[in-house]
């Protein structure tokens, strides 16, 4: 037997570690998950990089960035996205508020994910078959303005001492659960 390649040292199985051989277009072609994602105001451009990543990977409809959310060209963005910027569906929009409008108008209903009076839990919800989501700002959440025209919230639920997660992360669970939940929907 050979001396082991340096990548399978530790593991002893090969990892993929390139990324798909496609330009935008053709990746633009491909469909899409019926999930658009919102952010209000994010603070941290590692943040939105973090997402544009996870958007790409689940291949999301579209990605609003809304307010001061960090929007490209943006260096900081540029580096956590790993390039994904050329291959996510985004706009950009003033408000939060105009994004929410833009996608009712499109029949497309609109959750938030933050811990209300009302919030459900997201594991615990029937889905739509299309759908809008929006995240907050990382200390202060969603906005009221934004609240307040949401049709639904949903929530993570805390078991510990923080009441909430990073963002990123946040938007990790609640995008890849709406993958897993219309992969086992019949289609109608």
């Amino acid at each position: 037997m050979g001396k082991p390649d340096k990548d399978s040292v530790e593991t002893n199985f090969e990892v993929r570690t390139l990324d798909a051989d496609m330009s935008a277009e053709e990746y633009g072609a491909l469909p899409k998950t019926p999930l658009y994602i919102i952010l209000d105001n994010m603070r941290s451009a590692f943040n939105v990089g973090s997402i544009f990543r996870l958007c790409d990977s689940v291949r999301i409809k579209g990605l609003y960035l809304c307010g001061c959310t960090a929007f490209p060209p943006h260096l900081k963005l540029q580096k956590t996205s790993m390039g994904t910027v050329d291959y996510v569906p985004w706009k950009h929009f003033d408000r939060t508020c105009n994004a929410i409008h833009h996608l009712k108008g499109l029949n497309v209903p609109v959750w938030a994910v933050e811990t209300t009076s009302v919030s459900r839990p997201y594991d615990q919800v029937v889905y739509p078959p299309e759908l809008a989501v929006v995240f907050g700002n990382e200390a202060l959440g969603v906005s009221k303005e934004a609240l307040q025209i949401c049709d639904a919230f949903i929530e993570i639920s805390m078991l510990g001492f923080k009441n909430s997660i990073n963002v990123a992360a946040a938007c990790a669970v609640i995008s890849c659960w709406f993958v897993h939940i219309i992969k086992k929907t019949p289609s109608v």
